[in-house]
């Protein structure tokens, strides 16, 4: 995938609401003073994390991701967000946020249940370094903001998650309505599993339909201009969590039969075998690059069954193990 993430000309009007100098704020950011006044705008990850660690330092607001996430302009003006808030329930919403990012960037909407919960999670494919904690203070406070629109206010979190050191607890807390919990091991929004199941009272089928089917339109286009192993690659980045999904879980979620596929790959050159060795070698690269990771968590985020199994992997794949590899990159606890 490219690491290319197109965004709203309207963040500049928006940081200036903030009582930001924009043009300060891109020049700290290393960006280009006209970046905003352009009808396009398009950032790499690096870009985008530099932009927002500028607003961490140029802003006296340690609120000010969480006050930039809970507003609803994106939903009210772009089709994307419009299509959200026409969802069926709090769940539904989330997925079609995750298929419609696609068309935008390379970043992902993770949801990773377990039991009676349901983690929500943003994952940054291109990413080299961790992700600016204003950025994930909004982009988490977004994802609370849909939730409690679609529902009239009936979703409570139940914990937020954050890698950062302890600060600003009251203020987090008070924001999301839960306690938080630092020092973890990610950065994710916790539910209740029965929370997805929440309908939502600004659901409308009707302008959903005129709405999606356009979407859907421009994700298959999308899908369609890259190959195969491309859009069998980014579909396994999202399903990998936990389990390995098979050649039908794939086929699922690309809208495809299980046979046309499998006659795609093999017509590419490609197994499916092949591809999920590569997603999985890339994304272990990736993982390992991440110092909040463990080498454990690393394997589950992968598919494995144990540890024993990716180390096995990834000696194959690199010829040292995982914690050599961590050391020789420079990567430390």
């Amino acid at each position: 995938m490219s690491d290319r993430l197109r965004i709203s000309n309207t963040w500049g009007k928006r940081f200036a609401d903030q009582k930001l100098s924009v043009p300060a704020l891109l020049r700290r950011a290393g960006l280009p003073v006209t970046l905003f006044q352009q009808d396009k705008v398009y950032l790499t990850t690096a870009e985008l994390f530099s932009l927002w660690r500028s607003v961490s330092e140029l802003s006296s607001d340690p609120g000010i991701g969480l006050k930039l996430g809970s507003e609803t302009r994106f939903a009210r003006t772009h089709p994307a967000g419009i299509a959200v808030l026409c969802s069926r329930t709090f769940g539904d919403a989330l997925q079609r946020l995750g298929r419609y990012k696609q068309l935008t960037c390379p970043e992902e909407i993770r949801i990773h249940r377990a039991g009676e919960e349901a983690a929500v999670e943003f994952f940054y494919v291109e990413a080299e370094e961790t992700q600016p904690e204003l950025l994930v203070d909004m982009l988490l406070s977004w994802i609370l903001s849909v939730g409690r629109q679609g529902t009239d206010d009936q979703i409570t979190p139940l914990r937020l998650e954050l890698c950062r050191a302890a600060k600003h607890r009251a203020l987090l807390e008070s924001h999301f309505g839960c306690r938080v919990r630092f020092k973890a091991d990610r950065n994710a929004l916790v539910f209740r599993s029965s929370d997805l199941d929440r309908p939502f009272v600004t659901h409308n089928e009707e302008l959903l339909n005129v709405i999606g089917a356009q979407l859907e339109s421009e994700l298959q286009a999308r899908r369609t201009g890259r190959t195969v192993g491309e859009q069998v690659k980014q579909t396994l980045r999202q399903l990998l969590a936990g389990k390995r999904p098979t050649l039908d879980d794939v086929a699922k979620e690309l809208g495809l039969s299980t046979r046309t596929l499998q006659r795609r790959l093999t017509d590419s050159g490609l197994t499916f075998q092949q591809v999920v060795e590569e997603t999985r070698r890339e994304l272990a690269r990736h993982y390992l690059k991440q110092r909040a990771v463990e080498l454990n968590e690393a394997a589950f985020l992968l598919g494995f069954e144990d540890a024993n199994s990716f180390f096995r992997a990834f000696q194959h794949w690199e010829g040292t193990s995982p914690g050599e590899w961590r050391t020789r990159e420079g990567v430390t606890s």
